[in-house]
């Protein structure tokens, strides 16, 4: 009998699968402290959570029964990956739940903005009447802008379309067949989209690339009068950025769900009149919850009593026997794809390819090719990408992932090649493995070199002439900027050509020695790569 913890308010629909499900005994046991719920884990065998249960490493630790966690919900921020990961604890999430609901919420959002019915319903209440006050603006013949088309994105899209608005959307990961099935017209660069929009709504992941997407410089791009929606994460839109730009009179208003803190330690943005807030309400709806209940029960049995994998965000199903054959081929392949991911930035991917040279066309490709995929996704979208469902993940939004396998692999043992098809054209790449452990980077397109596949890559392109690795050598130390290693590889074995350098830094270069490089006439492009440390395993393997 496998006993299953319930920490938090679980819908009764998720509670009768469990109950009724021969094999798996419920455990309901609500506002336990965290010592209680490490206590009670030690006779579990899973656990189902929202988000009023943080897990955290003292109470994953040491945890030998536990063998699956559950979040009814998106969200797992609330759940240590790496301590479950390093227990061989599975954590799985609900991705699909609140889709409907929180696009429903964005709608609500901007229809509540468009039509004042914040302080008019205030307005009422405080026994007025006055409808000259409260005058606003239809949707219909109006333009949306969608950044980030993900499920919720193109859910907001469907909706728009039904309320006779013209859809554009930014991603840089939807085909453009994909965009045209849902009546959007595509774009690849935030800043053309956002000049062209009468609302903005952003649905995106918070990242490092994402965070502060929507500031003051991309404010000042917008219409006059333009109005903006945030029901995804705080933070994408910069709060103070927004307020400045409200208060200036640019800007008519904004309707947010989220923010940077919750509840909001500055009240400046929330307190403006033309700002409509809600308290992180957009997955707060009985459907949405009942649904993640039954879900969050559904996979948790499934994994238990039929060893089924679904949603799964830290683990592959891999034997340890396997993962150590496998786990360097699959670094590798994830490497490949943060690289490509960032080196075709704004392109718009099409379809790749992942070509298995020598040693590694006898490996498990197929996980080897996902593993790839869920570097080359990770940063890009709202969901938990890795080696189990990275492909269907492609799949759904347009993207084509193939692979090869070919004995030739020029000097070196075993090769992984990758080729990228872009809306701007042809990106390649190469990586193999020396001494069965050290992860090296071998080629760049048609230019062939040896650089270490780990930590700050600069990547520039440029010819070949004198001077020039001085140049950039004298910048970085001027900026305390470290260079680890170089290599160069040249179009023609001769000086004066075209020809690419990977400098492996120990530290960041400002933006102004960044854009001192870029300056130099016989530079023809920069890019930044930010890789794991060498000694970083994968982040969704339990014996990484």
């Amino acid at each position: 009998m496998y006993r299953v913890l319930i920490t938090d308010s679980l819908s009764k629909a998720g509670l009768k699968i469990l109950e009724q499900m021969d094999g798996i005994e419920p455990v309901v046991k609500s506002g336990l402290t965290p010592q209680q719920v490490r206590e009670e884990l030690k006779s579990c065998d899973g656990i189902i959570i929202r988000s009023g249960t943080t897990l955290t490493a003292e109470i994953l630790d040491g945890q030998e029964r536990l063998k699956v966690i559950a979040r009814a919900g998106v969200g797992v921020d609330n759940i240590n990956l790496d301590a479950a990961t390093r227990a061989g604890i599975l954590v799985m999430n609900t991705p699909a739940g609140n889709t409907i609901s929180t696009a429903e919420h964005t709608f609500a959002m901007m229809l509540a903005l468009s039509r004042n019915i914040g302080p008019a319903h205030a307005s009422m209440k405080s026994g007025k009447w006055d409808r000259k006050s409260f005058q606003g603006t239809q949707l219909a013949g109006k333009t949306l802008a969608v950044i980030g088309l993900g499920r919720i994105g193109l859910s907001v899209a469907v909706r728009a379309n039904a309320f006779e608005m013209k859809v554009l959307g930014y991603d840089p990961f939807l085909s453009e067949e994909k965009a045209a099935e849902f009546g959007i017209e595509l774009y690849r660069d935030v800043d053309e989209v956002i000049t062209r929009c009468d609302y903005v709504t952003v649905h995106t992941p918070l990242t490092d690339e994402t965070r502060g997407i929507i500031n003051a410089e991309r404010l000042k791009k917008m219409k006059k009068g333009v109005r903006l929606i945030n029901c995804a994460r705080g933070g994408i839109i910069d709060e103070n950025d927004l307020a400045d730009a409200i208060e200036s009179g640019h800007v008519a208003g904004a309707a947010l769900d989220v923010f940077v803190d919750e509840p909001p330690k500055d009240r400046r943005l929330v307190d403006l009149p033309q700002v409509l807030a809600t308290p992180h309400l957009g997955a707060s709806t009985e459907e949405a919850q009942e649904l993640v209940a039954v879900e969050a029960a559904e996979i948790v049995c499934g994994f238990l009593l039929r060893n089924e994998i679904r949603h799964a965000v830290n683990m592959a199903p891999v034997s340890a026997a396997e993962m150590q054959d496998l786990k360097h081929f699959l670094n590798l392949s994830y490497r490949l794809g943060l690289l490509s991911a960032q080196m075709i930035r704004g392109q718009g991917l099409r379809a790749a390819e992942v070509i298995f040279r020598g040693e590694a066309a006898h490996r498990k490709t197929r996980l080897l090719t996902s593993a790839f995929t869920a570097g080359l996704l990770e940063a890009a979208l709202d969901e938990t990408v890795n080696i189990i469902n990275a492909t269907s993940v492609a799949q759904s939004r347009g993207i084509h992932i193939r692979e090869s396998s070919t004995g030739d692999c020029e000097n070196f043992a075993s090769m992984i090649s990758v080729v990228l098809t872009t809306d701007q054209g042809r990106f390649e790449a190469s990586g193999t493995i020396f001494g069965n452990q050290f992860l090296r980077l071998v080629r760049l397109d048609e230019f062939h070199f040896e650089a270490y596949l780990d930590g700050l890559l600069l990547i520039y392109r440029h010819r070949d002439v004198p001077g020039l690795i001085g140049y950039i050598g004298t910048i970085f130390g001027q900026n305390q900027v470290n260079i680890a290693h170089m290599a160069l590889g040249r179009k023609q074995d001769k000086p004066g050509g075209a020809s690419v350098a990977v400098l492996n830094l120990d530290n960041e270069p400002p933006a102004e020695a960044l854009e001192q490089v870029k300056q130099h006439p016989e530079v023809t492009g920069v890019e930044l790569v930010r890789l794991p440390a060498a000694s970083a395993g994968l982040p969704w393997l339990t014996a990484s």
